[in-house]
């Protein structure tokens, strides 16, 4: 259908639209394959609708929003739209066929139409149609045409040519004269399209008869209604001149480089013309030239030399073909042609374009999509070559997708915890000389999955706290890392349920959930618990969270906080034990042992025993290390028979701690001696019941502090008082018990504790008395007195 008749049917049908698009081929294929193929006319409205993607491409309704379809146009202009909601396809602009392509036809504008998820191209070409909006223009309104008048009838004189710019049949068709008896226009159709008009004479000439002719040139296009324009002829007759220029070379073919400098000399021509005088003098101009060619080439009119004046650009124009004229004095000129071709040079960078990027991926995410771009250079050949890389050491590929379109992936799943953003640098280099690159910068940022649990520092902790310290007391800390970020690094912390169910761990301690600082919530007691374990739980706040456990071990250190406890003698405010020595003893008799406990540990717990005070001083001594009381020297009979040492027992603790026992000695010539108790052994009976519980009390305490038994009770008689102890000669009689001595003594020793009778209601000890054999010889013809029963009886050693 001709286009002026389907305008004619548009403007029926719809006057204000203006829009007529029609489908030539449409194939539904991958990227690769035949393009999408439609057609337009030019000039009409913007918004236009073009064609229905949807039902061209094959794809569902909404399916090119969901995919995020675009559009782009090969020169970067968005000229196109996409209503990606109805699937239509729209001009954005006015096109006009004469700007986008000028002389050539077809006039095809290349797109592409790619979709992202996944990603998908398609090719297509819109046609733009020709309307006849443009009249044939000659470039000047009046000629002047000098014809010798024996010129001879059927000779041509080359005219003007009008210029269209419109193509095909809306173009310059033919050219007519105004009616003369003496000429007629011949239109010529040239090798590149173009109609040349001739001026063709019909008659002979005389100047005499008429000098001057005035003609009306019209040229008319094949619109409809056609278009024209109209030249006015000046014919003026000369005298003969029967030779017109010619050029040596028609046509000069010269080749020059886009960067040339401007003045740079292009070429010069040579016209020569046999005749003599004024008609042999030869002028040069450049003939029928457009305003492209006038304002990049000149010519020396004497010398024909043609300079270049405007800077050449391969990418715009490749080739000129400059028309020459050469004039003679007499009128008479003859045409010649440079050939000009551009030669490229590498001077266009390659252009990226990003068409779609993605700023932020998920660690441990598959094989992502980042960037999809297009690369392009504008130089041609080698200088049009290009080649796309990015660094070698980062997690990402390049992969070319369709017409120099690429995808920047990643490689494999990243880990944010070993790099959190990646610059990629993308660079494309063409393989011109020089090489020209380009490069372009992607940010990565990798998002946070919580993948990490949070880590202790430590698999144990031991904290150590001093025994009697202030509730709410710091003792220590714990601390986890999570490698994560944001939510999924906060980390908080809690206690766990003991393993041991008697262990009351929320009376003991406390953590802060945030910080991990370890708090004790009351005061500890070394004696009453040494150390106690419990486990710790650090959680992240992510989704799912994750968490990690450690142990911890608290150890109470003891305090000095317990004073020596003296076992015996024991001193409860009865009537004190008093100890037996022979006068006949001698030096180093074991007078008597101080047995003292400590509650503490450690130094805390070492026991020191000195004498403080003594009724004859230098008669007694007492070990230091064991608390053993001994004679210092050999008695006599001067020496008092009744002595008081008071004994200093002192731990190691700091400060130290102390406590005194008070101890009687009663010097005897014999254990047969009778001896009265002392004035203070009178005790009331109302304080002997409780007396008497302090001292089981007492006696339990040396058993599980020495992980021995000393609680073995003999029942034994109640001793008289009024009678004097004997002791048999050879084995000790059968209420003696033997314990092995635990301090430094280098033998064994025995004692009888005696003990009052249940009628006596003291229930302590009433004396403890060394038995030893070899120092009790009796004489042979002295009555041994019965001894004093004893309600119980235990021997120390």
């Amino acid at each position: 259908m001709h286009p002026d008749s389907k305008m004619k049917t548009l403007e029926r049908i719809q006057p204000n639209r203006q829009v007529t698009a029609f489908i030539l081929v449409v194939i539904l294929s991958p990227a690769g394959s035949e393009p999408l193929r439609y057609s337009v006319l030019e000039e009409i409205e913007s918004g236009s609708f073009i064609a229905h993607l949807t039902k061209d491409l094959g794809l569902g309704i909404g399916e090119l929003a969901a995919r995020s379809a675009r559009v782009v146009s090969d020169d970067d202009k968005q000229r196109l739209q996409l209503d990606r909601q109805r699937g239509d396809l729209l001009l954005r602009e006015k096109l006009d066929r004469e700007e986008l392509c000028g002389p050539i036809e077809p006039c095809v504008l290349h797109f592409q139409v790619f979709l992202e998820t996944p990603v998908q191209f398609f090719q297509g070409e819109l046609l733009i149609q020709d309307i006849n909006d443009h009249s044939p223009i000659f470039p000047d309104r009046e000629i002047i045409l000098k014809i010798p008048e024996n010129s001879q009838p059927g000779t041509l004189f080359p005219l003007k040519l009008a210029q269209d710019l419109d193509v095909g049949s809306n173009g310059l068709q033919k050219y007519t004269i105004s009616p003369d008896s003496h000429f007629h226009v011949l239109t010529r159709n040239h090798s590149e399209g173009k109609k040349y008009p001739d001026l063709v004479q019909d008659r002979p000439l005389d100047r005499e008869e008429q000098h001057e002719f005035s003609l009306t040139l019209t040229a008319l296009d094949g619109g409809s209604p056609p278009r024209s324009g109209t030249l006015t002829i000046r014919i003026l007759i000369m005298d003969v001149n029967d030779n017109a220029p010619e050029f040596v070379h028609s046509p000069y073919e010269v080749q020059v480089l886009e960067n040339s400098p401007l003045g740079s000399p292009i070429v010069s021509v040579l016209a020569r013309d046999v005749d003599a005088g004024n008609f042999g003098t030869v002028s040069y101009g450049l003939y029928q030239a457009s305003d492209e060619i006038k304002q990049t080439f000149s010519i020396n009119e004497i010398t024909g030399e043609i300079r270049l004046t405007k800077k050449l650009d391969f990418e715009k124009i490749k080739t000129y073909q400059v028309e020459i004229e050469a004039t003679d004095g007499g009128g008479l000129s003859g045409k010649g042609t440079v050939v000009v071709e551009v030669m490229d040079v590498n001077d266009n960078a390659p252009e990226l374009t990003i068409s779609s990027l993605t700023s932020s991926v998920s660690e441990n995410a598959p094989e992502t999509v980042i960037s999809i771009f297009r690369i392009r250079d504008k130089d041609s050949g080698e200088n049009g070559k290009m080649i796309c890389s990015i660094p070698d050491d980062l997690p990402f590929i390049l992969k070319p997708t369709f017409k120099n379109f690429y995808t920047l992936v990643t490689e494999h799943p990243l880990d944010r915890e070993s790099r959190a953003e990646y610059n990629v640098t993308i660079t494309v280099t063409d393989l011109g000389t020089p090489r020209l690159k380009t490069e372009h910068s992607i940010t990565v940022q990798v998002s946070d999955v919580n993948d990490n649990a949070p880590a202790f520092t430590r698999t144990s902790y031991t904290l150590l706290v001093r025994e009697n310290n202030s509730p709410a007391l710091h003792i220590g800390s714990v601390s986890a890392t999570d490698a994560d970020a944001g939510a999924n690094a906060q980390v908080t912390y809690s206690l766990l349920p003991p393993q041991d169910a008697h262990l009351p761990l929320a009376s003991l301690v406390s953590i802060n959930a945030d910080s991990g600082q370890l708090f004790a919530l009351r005061a500890l007691d070394f004696e009453a618990l040494q150390a106690f374990e419990f486990r710790v739980r650090a959680a992240d706040a992510g989704s799912p969270a994750l968490s990690s456990e450690a142990r911890v071990r608290v150890q109470v250190l003891d305090a000095n906080d317990n004073a020596p406890f003296v076992l015996y003698p024991l001193q409860n405010g009865s009537a004190p034990c008093t100890e037996l020595v022979p006068r006949a003893a001698e030096a180093g008799y074991l007078v008597s042992k101080v047995v003292a406990v400590d509650g503490d540990a450690g130094q805390n717990a070492w026991l020191s025993y000195q004498l403080l005070k003594a009724t004859e001083p230098g008669l007694f001594g007492v070990w230091a290390h064991n608390g053993e009381v001994r004679t210092a020297r050999l008695l006599s009979e001067r020496d008092a028979p009744k002595h008081r040492l008071l004994v200093l027992v002192r731990d190691n603790g700091e400060p130290p701690l102390s406590a005194s026992v008070t101890l009687h000695v009663l010097l005897v010539d014999g254990f047969s001696q009778p001896y009265l108790p002392l004035p203070e052994a009178a005790a009331g009976p109302a304080r002997a019941d409780a007396l008497t519980g302090y001292l089981v009390v007492a006696l339990a305490s040396v058993s599980s502090l020495f992980l021995f038994s000393v609680l073995l009770f003999v029942a034994v008689r109640l001793c008289r008082r009024s009678r004097a102890a004997s002791v048999p000669a050879g084995p000790f009689p059968g209420h003696l018990v033997d314990v092995s001595g635990t301090g430094t003594l280098s033998q064994s020793y025995q004692y009888e504790v005696c003990m009052t009778t249940g009628d006596s209601r003291t229930g302590e000890f009433r004396f403890l008395k060394p038995v030893i054999p070899s120092l009790l010889v009796q004489d042979p013809g002295r009555e041994v007195k019965e001894t004093p029963k004893c309600r119980n009886s235990f021997v120390f050693s």
